[in-house]
């Protein structure tokens, strides 16, 4: 590997904003291929070739890798920018990052060595539910099991698929303190059967398919510990563990889509002819609108405040704190719940023409869809509330739960 240390935390060797006007270059491709990639049920391949250019699997990752070693404030706009052109494309951008992300930040030298390989341009995809087992053989494990949602698989190269230790028994092993061992297992996508199962409201174009494996050998060093494991590079930030990581895509996407809706209802009202024309006149409309935008605002600013203060922890040689992961979830909670309301709001003053195929129909359904995702379950918000408001000081966030510490 390269041993390079390069002075400051964070990479200078792409600029984000360079990567903000090749999105705005691709994007009205990306919106024009919308309905068929709807149709398709994943990115079509125009879709996907305007998109790979971009590397976002490779934006977290540290430049002795090959990556972009970028601020989360950067990652989050960028991600807000390609799902303001369609919902789909920022979904699987989102997924192929952050997942790459959590390869590069947890698996260890001699696997990222051939992962992140100069010239390689692997993409990451998978499901982190633990729906898998690994058995253990001569020098790493056999990998069997079926999972739901692997957002991007069919375009992406590696799995990501969270699995138990079979305890010999056909059981999830524990370890010594009891708790069961979850683990995150890489495989080639091609050792995988493709299962199809994506027809649903929204996100239609993401291709968040079922997939299985049966009996595939992951080596040693292609699995680490979902709950537990030691960031390997940037300890700082990627102390904030797979659920933070995740946390930078969802949030930017939530960004992208209440942005997208307030513009579109906003060019719908100054339109001239029938409805629209009549919305434009109303001020009903556009004091609902001026609170819609208000509030998006508010809760993006509120997103940016958060994610600001982890990279100046992460500067200091901070690690961070479980207050931090709290804001990170009421930040990314917020930032969708007020999507939500501006979709609603958008879809209501459209009238008829938001039943049509377009963007405010499109948009609708993708928001309604991600609002349903666990990362935002209101018992993870309850959890955050407590330990904000001081409740549960003591305790430390372990995945999704926030747990008594030992």
């Amino acid at each position: 590997m390269n041993k390079h240390v390069k002075p400051g935390y964070w990479g200078d060797s792409v600029d984000y904003r360079d990567i903000l006007k090749k999105i705005e270059e691709i994007g009205p491709t990306l919106e024009a291929n919308a309905p068929a990639d709807e149709e398709a049920g994943e990115l079509t391949k125009e879709s996907f070739e305007a998109l790979k250019p971009l590397r976002f699997s490779h934006l977290m990752a540290t430049e002795e890798l090959g990556g972009a070693q970028m601020r989360p404030t950067e990652v989050l706009q960028l991600i807000e920018a390609v799902t303001w052109w369609s919902g789909s494309a920022g979904w699987v951008s989102m997924v192929h990052c952050c997942i790459g992300a959590m390869s590069a930040a947890f698996l260890p030298d001699s696997a990222v060595e051939r992962l992140f390989e100069p010239g390689s341009d692997n993409r990451f995809s998978g499901q982190g539910a633990p729906l898998g087992m690994l058995k253990k053989v001569d020098g790493g494990y056999e990998l069997t099991g079926k999972w739901s949602y692997g957002s991007g698989f069919s375009h992406a190269t590696w799995s990501h698929s969270a699995c138990f230790i079979d305890d010999g028994n056909g059981k999830p092993a524990k370890d010594a303190e009891g708790n069961v061992i979850v683990m995150c297992a890489h495989a080639p996508i091609g050792e995988h059967e493709q299962l199809g199962n994506w027809d649903v409201l929204g996100l239609k174009g993401t291709g968040s398919i079922d997939y299985s494996a049966k009996d595939v050998f992951i080596p040693d060093d292609l699995v680490f510990p979902i709950l537990t494991a030691p960031p390997q590079r940037l300890q700082e930030l990627f102390s904030l563990g797979i659920v933070g990581l995740a946390s930078i895509g969802h949030t930017g996407w939530a960004m992208g889509t209440g942005r997208r809706m307030l513009d579109e209802i906003a060019k719908f009202a100054r339109s001239k002819s029938g409805r629209a024309g009549m919305l434009g006149e109303s001020e009903k409309f556009w004091y609902d609108y001026g609170r819609a935008e208000a509030n998006y605002r508010a809760a993006r600013a509120f997103v940016m405040e958060v994610w600001g203060d982890i990279e100046a922890s992460a500067e200091a040689g901070k690690m961070m704190t479980t207050r931090q992961v709290s804001l990170v979830h009421l930040a990314k909670a917020q930032i969708h719940e007020v999507g939500v309301d501006v979709c609603n709001f958008a879809y209501r003053a459209s009238g008829g023409a938001g039943l049509r195929a377009g963007v405010i129909q499109r948009t609708l359904r993708d928001m309604m869809v991600a609002a349903n995702h666990f990362t935002i379950a209101p018992s993870i918000v309850t959890s955050a509330g407590r330990d904000i408001g001081g409740l549960w000081s003591d305790r430390t966030w372990q995945f999704y739960d926030l747990i008594e510490k030992k």
